[in-house]
């Protein structure tokens, strides 16, 4: 399902594998060359959205541990 312009479907958030129990976590969804951003714990607050290569740049980043090269 692609992202709509408010971010609220549920059907295409998903959460970290590594979120703590009780679920207080960043969620994500994507769509229309965006990926978008939410607080798991207050799903109708903010949405942050950053294009999709941006996204992919900062997963790289992190999983070198090479952040303060991200632009």
């Amino acid at each position: 399902m692609p992202l709509s312009q408010d971010g609220q479907e549920d059907d295409n958030w998903r959460k970290a594998n590594y979120s703590l129990n009780h679920g207080a976590c960043a969620e994500i969804a994507s769509g229309g060359g965006l990926v978008a951003m939410r607080d798991s714990t207050d799903r109708q607050g903010i949405v942050v959205r950053y294009p999709a290569g941006s996204w992919r740049s900062f997963l790289a980043a992190v999983k070198l541990g090479d952040l303060h090269t991200v632009n």
